[in-house]
């Protein structure tokens, strides 16, 4: 018989640790134009799809982090290790694509929010943060940068304070988040596989197991489950805790972008957003100097958040796939495939910014990319979390269960319909 491991005396905040960087990094620039698309062309009609979104965004992310600290691998090593090298590649493929596109639009999006706060010219401030953010990732340890990246989720306070710094109808609010009054169209249906794409989306599954993984080895203390089932019990309940707690975070500034852009553009009759930049802007004259500040500097934050999420979910699923070191903690002389595809990452989606792409279509077709791509993933992470043959005895229990490949389903679901609307 196991004997269960003594949960260890910890303040809530210190169990924070992934699951809210995770959660925070779903709300980065584009995340953040896809919402307030959402609500200005739609208004209070979207709000619903937050609270829906929560539990399955949740289950599936608790998931992914269950499978990095019981197997000590992130998703991408479990997949080269269990399951066909066509697989592996055509995941890592898509998920690197994404990350590339969205990387692009993340970091353009910070060169506006500096400009419209400062002047200056847009590209050169795009360079200034992505180069800048690189080099922390480069020469910082992980122990030492993740403290930074925690402090940097409190940026996404200002979408919380800018509601209340503009008057909001929260009566009719409240009635659309319960009963929406939403038509169902190719419009609203593509929009919303885009917002589901962009709150559930794979590269946060791969972030967020490799950051399990990388906890386990800078603590000598806490083990691989797999080998140690005795530190199960605690690990997954701080897991839970860490990981519906960064969730919840994630989709309350979700809704508060929502209803913030709702209550000011759309009731204004501006419906159609490019970015979030724009949106920043177009609050100014709207709802005054202090919500288009908390706003703009709300993109600022998230972006450099973001970042290191998006180019180093990218690096860890290429890196595990090719079997190198891959890890934020090692120095890059360690490490040197792993931090050439970050650095790589980084600097092909500052080039993007060079070229003559348009922002809107390139964010589309990442969050279509996200959302197609998403349930196909999370089939094979599910498929991971219950198999014995990768978990061990310490598979995942019931309820992360019925959670998990409920998600899938709308996942897909989601995808499929969304084609079919299109064809109709």
């Amino acid at each position: 018989m196991v004997e269960e491991q003594a949960e260890p005396k910890r303040g809530f905040l210190r169990v924070l640790g992934p699951g809210l960087i995770t959660g925070a990094s779903d709300d980065d620039p584009s995340g953040i134009a896809t919402y307030s698309q959402a609500g200005a062309q739609f208004g209070f009609g979207m709000l619903w799809l937050m609270p829906f979104a929560y539990p399955f965004m949740a289950g599936i992310q608790e998931t992914c982090a269950d499978i990095g600290r019981v197997t000590g691998r992130g998703i991408a090593g479990n997949l080269r290790r269990y399951y066909p090298r066509w697989l592996l590649l055509l995941v890592v493929g898509m998920l690197a694509t994404a990350n590339t596109i969205n990387l692009g639009a993340d970091i353009g999006a910070m060169g506006d929010a500096v400009t419209l706060l400062v002047g200056g010219p847009r590209l050169l401030w795009a360079a200034v943060l992505a180069i800048g953010s690189l080099l922390l990732q480069v020469f910082v340890p992980y122990h030492k940068y993740v403290a930074f990246l925690k402090w940097t989720t409190l940026s996404l306070f200002s979408y919380v304070a800018t509601v209340f710094v503009v008057h909001t109808d929260w009566g009719q609010a409240l009635r659309q988040t319960v009963a929406p009054d939403l038509k169902l169209n190719a419009a609203s249906i593509t929009l919303i596989v885009g917002v589901l794409g962009t709150t559930i989306s794979p590269y946060l599954f791969f972030w967020q197991a490799s950051e399990e993984v990388e906890d386990v080895q800078l603590s000598k203390k806490e083990k691989v489950l797999r080998r140690h089932p005795e530190q199960a019990p605690y690990q997954m309940k701080r897991i839970m805790r860490d990981t519906y707690t960064g969730m919840a975070f994630a989709n309350t500034v979700a809704f508060f972008i929502m209803l913030a852009v709702a209550t000011t553009l759309h009731n204004k009759g501006i419906t159609d957003i490019q970015s979030s930049a724009q949106a920043a802007q177009a609050l100014r004259p709207l709802a005054g100097d202090l919500a288009f500040l908390l706003f703009t500097i709300g993109i600022l934050g998230t972006g450099l958040l973001a970042i290191p999420v998006l180019a180093g979910s990218a690096a860890y699923a290429i890196g595990e796939a090719l079997h190198w070191p891959s890890s934020l903690e090692r120095p890059a002389k360690h490490a040197k495939g792993f931090y050439a595809v970050l650095s790589a990452a980084i600097l092909i989606g500052l080039v993007l910014n060079l070229m003559n792409i348009n922002p809107i279509k390139a964010l589309f077709w990442t969050a279509v990319i996200n959302g197609v791509a998403a349930g196909p993933i999370m089939i094979m992470v599910m498929r991971m979390a219950t198999s014995e043959r990768v978990m061990g005895e310490v598979t995942i229990g019931l309820r992360p269960r019925i959670l998990g490949w409920a998600a899938t389903c709308v996942m897909l679901a989601a995808a499929v319909t969304m084609f079919f609307s299109w064809g109709r």
